[in-house]
């Protein structure tokens, strides 16, 4: 590694992931305000609104989130198109 590129304050801190409730400690160089204590140590907590114990490709709980409805905005707008290859494969 190149010398007096990488930051000397690296400490312990608490990373919480706010899904799931699971807390890991790492050294890391982040700022925060919040304390918590972590098997009867306090550290220094940075809140995560995800992790790997919470993020659906490392929990194989892969899911479908359409929350604007595009699927069904597509069949919509394309209704038409597809009744009209049905009809001609009827025929």
């Amino acid at each position: 590694m190149k010398k007096g590129i990488h930051p000397d304050n690296y400490r312990l801190v608490a990373f919480k992931d706010m899904s799931n409730g699971d807390v890991f400690v790492t050294r890391s160089t982040a700022n925060t305000r919040e304390k918590e204590v972590v098997d009867g140590v306090e550290y220094p907590v940075v809140k995560l609104e995800i992790s790997s114990s919470s993020h659906p490709f490392y929990t194989g709980k892969m899911k479908l989130v359409d929350t604007a409805g595009r699927v069904d905005k597509f069949m919509n707008r394309y209704q038409k198109h597809f009744d009209s290859k049905k009809k001609e494969a009827a025929v």
